[in-house]
Formats: C-alpha cells, structure tokens, sequence
C-alpha cells in the first residue's frame, strides 16, 4: 500500500541527519507501531508521509504515487493525527461542514456512532471543549474519514484510561480495512494495539518485534 524508500531528510540549518537510507513498507489491514526515543525521527517520517516534508533523498509512493506530488487522491485517502493540534473556535458542525466534503469516504452516521462512543455529541462549540475532550473529538472525525491510511503520533494522551481502552478497540475495527501506523509512548496501548512494532533510533530501524500468531 504504502512504501518509503531510501529516505533521507534533515531540518534546514541543522547537521544532524534525523532519517538516513531509511526504508519500510505497510500493508493494509494491519496496526504498525513506532517506538523511540525523543528525536529518533517516528514524527518526522510521520510528515513525510503525508507529503508535508520533502525528503533531501529517497521518495514514498502511496498507491503507486509519490505523496510529495501532493495530489488530491493520495491526500484525500489518508489523514494524519498530529501529537500536537488546535481546532478552531467554532461549532463542530460547521467543522464538519468545512473539512468533511475534502474526504470522499467520510461517513456522518460514523461520526455521530464514534461520538455518542465517546459519549459526546455533535451540539458543542470546539472552543469551549478541554483538550482531553476536543482529543475524543478529534479522533471521531479521523476515524470518520474512513480514509486507507491513519497516521497517529501519540493519540492516546490526554485520555484516561477508559478512553484510551475505547480508542484502541476502535482503531481495532478501522484497521480491517485500512494501514495504522501509531506512534506512543504508552508501552501498554502498544502492545494492545500493534502486532507489529518498528523500533528507531537515530534515524533509522534497529528492531522490529512481531506480536503475530
């Protein structure tokens, strides 16, 4: 589905290589994880996935298509869950109404099922809602996307326990017919999660364990 190959990549003004001659691949169907150290590179591959950094070398081609063409086929069919965001202090509808028409699969019955979940609903004001709350908000909006490929750098902070449990069934179904790449420092959420796990330092993958029987 989804192929790096040769990555390179370094941040304007900075000497320190963050991916080098780095290569993977993700198939559909299945939850990757991403373990590492701060730096290690897990949120940078995560932007060059989606076509927001361009490699120095290397290239990911995403359905047969280079992501950093940046097209609307490949962007409308993959949706990325930074670590860190802000929604706009306006009513979640009219969130839905703005951003939803730019994914083709994106389905409001799913959205309003991954709400009442989280046991919100579709009547609040983005500005008014906590982080942990605008976090569960969030997360149903990606999940309703329906894209083939969700990209997660640390979805579960911010959730308690509870909540975390529930993101991670979710994520289960959603990836029966979708790729998952999921960073977390959450060892546990991990292992629940991702029956394969891709550990980086300094750039590239020094291991990669299988919980898969």
């Amino acid at each position: 589905m989804i192929k790096a190959e040769n990555l390179s990549f370094i941040y304007p003004k900075s000497k320190r290589m963050v991916l080098h001659d780095f290569s993977f691949s993700l198939e559909a169907g299945r939850v990757y994880g991403l373990l590492g150290r701060n730096g290690a590179g897990k949120s940078t591959l995560l932007y060059l996935i989606a076509g927001l950094l361009t490699p120095k070398k290397g290239k990911i081609v995403f359905h047969d298509i280079n992501v950093r063409s940046r097209l609307p086929m490949t962007l409308q069919d993959m949706f990325l869950v930074p670590e860190e965001f802000e929604l706009p202090s306006i009513p979640l509808k009219k969130y839905i109404e703005l951003n939803a028409p730019f994914y083709p699969n994106f389905s409001k019955e799913d959205m309003h099922k991954y709400l009442h979940c989280f046991e919100m609903d579709m009547d609040v004001n983005l500005g008014a809602l906590s982080m942990g709350q605008k976090k569960k908000v969030f997360m149903s909006f990606a999940l309703a996307t329906n894209t083939s490929l969700l990209l997660m750098d640390e979805p579960t902070s911010a959730l308690d326990e509870a909540n975390r449990d529930l993101l991670l069934e979710l994520l289960r179904e959603y990836q029966e017919t979708a790729a998952i790449l999921f960073i977390s420092h959450d060892t546990e959420a991990m292992k629940a999660l991702c029956p394969i796990t891709h550990v980086m330092e300094h750039g590239k993958i020094i291991e990669t364990r299988s919980e898969e029987h």
